[in-house]
């Protein structure tokens, strides 16, 4: 359940789980099913409980366990309450096998797309934003040593995969634990050194303290994609000071601006929420002011979730939820426009297309860079000839189709 960082736990759960002797299998087959579950926002929460109830429901003598987030963080609430579970595991998942040795992430199985793969780089977070309840689950920022990152890359490598996403809680902050500054530059100088055709892509960028840095080291390495993903949450300085960060619409846009000008085919996607504990109609004004004017590629919205245990969760005057949700939508449907703009500027431009899936006779399913796993549009992509799903093509994109790319194989 949850995010892509869980992701990965739960592939090296199961090759720790391979490497004792167990095997990996469907709900239907297995004889023990593990829930990695999410706890950071009520909905998810609310999910990884239904998702537990619902397993019990159809496989009534299987042994069920829910491990994760939400398992770590409501231990004793949920051993007591949660009677479909058989087990409530509240440490780290891989933990369950006692076996923690890196080479784990690089033989694990994959559950991404075929060429495709998510590579942790942190665990933990140092932020402490006043809404965020990770920290409750996973701690303070840890960093891997690069050393470690680019035996797990190269082993990916090998396996033929061609895009590696960069994750962590705040993948700006990688290093900041070791060496008091973000080490995210040496990772990716580490990386460019490289040889072959690949994509990197950058996850989970913190905008306060955006490496700089990297901007030219991207723009001499085509394959270290020109696509950000920078968590901004609003633009309202009121508002981001009582979110304990240090931005604000100014500062916001001098980023993007610098972004763009180093990397004119820089796409940017963030996130805003809505419903904050403090946010007025003037403080929404200023977020709708500054989507206009940051006229960002790919928007995710979300409404505030109280979570206890937070800064935020005792702060008063918060929005009702039907504000909250009024809010979402009107930056929503303000975001169809400007992503269909940022869209067309690939217009009959060649792209290449990480191909993912077969869909019909002669259309396959894939990503271009400008679009991140999941999270985004995909390019469906016209073929007379067979495709290899993992595999990159060169199309030329024809059309735009909702906040999709319409390509043919060239």
């Amino acid at each position: 359940m949850g995010c892509a960082k869980n992701q990965v736990d739960s592939e090296a759960l199961a090759s720790a789980l391979g490497a004792e002797g167990g095997d990996l299998d469907s709900a239907e087959n297995a004889d023990t099913i593990i829930v990695n579950s999410c706890g950071f926002i009520e909905e998810a929460k609310q999910q990884s409980i239904n998702t537990v109830i619902e397993l019990r429901r159809r496989f009534p003598s299987k042994k069920i366990i829910l491990a994760g987030c939400l398992a770590k963080r409501y231990h004793a609430k949920l051993s007591a309450s949660l009677k479909e579970a058989d087990e409530v595991f509240s440490g780290e998942l891989l933990e369950l096998t006692g076996l923690k040795d890196s080479t784990l992430y690089q033989n694990r199985p994959l559950f991404s797309p075929p060429g495709s793969a998510f590579v942790k780089i942190a665990e933990g977070c140092n932020n402490r934003c006043s809404f965020c309840a990770i920290p409750l689950m996973r701690g303070p920022l840890k960093s891997r040593e690069i050393d470690d990152i680019m035996n797990e890359f190269r082993a990916l490598r090998l396996r033929g995969l061609h895009e590696l996403c960069l994750i962590a809680q705040d993948t700006a902050a990688f290093g900041m634990d070791k060496a008091g500054h973000s080490l995210l530059s040496g990772l990716l100088a580490a990386i460019s050194a490289e040889k072959g055709d690949f994509w990197v892509r950058l996850l989970y960028l913190h905008p306060d303290h955006f490496p700089l840095e990297i901007l030219p080291l991207m723009r001499g390495d085509p394959r270290l994609l020109p696509y950000f993903d920078i968590p901004l949450q609003h633009a309202s300085k009121t508002l981001l000071l009582r979110m304990k960060r240090r931005g604000s619409a100014d500062l916001y846009l001098e980023l993007i601006n610098k972004i763009r000008a180093a990397l004119p085919n820089a796409v940017l996607r963030s996130t805003f929420l809505t419903g904050f504990p403090g946010e007025s109609e003037a403080d929404f004004e200023k977020l709708l002011d500054f989507q206009t004017k940051a006229r960002l590629d790919w928007l995710g919205v979300f409404c505030y979730s109280r979570e206890e245990g937070t800064p935020a969760a005792d702060f008063e005057t918060r929005p009702s939820a039907r504000t909250a949700m009024r809010r979402k939508k009107i930056l929503e449907e303000a975001q169809i426009s400007i992503t269909q703009e940022k869209l067309g500027r690939f217009l009959e431009s060649e792209l290449d297309i990480l191909v993912e899936e077969k869909t019909g006779s002669a259309l396959y399913r894939g990503r271009a860079f400008n679009q991140a796993p999941e999270v985004d549009g995909v390019s469906v992509l016209e073929s007379k000839n067979a495709l290899t799903p993992g595999k990159t093509v060169k199309g030329r994109v024809k059309a735009i189709s909702g906040f999709d790319l319409k390509l043919c194989a060239v």
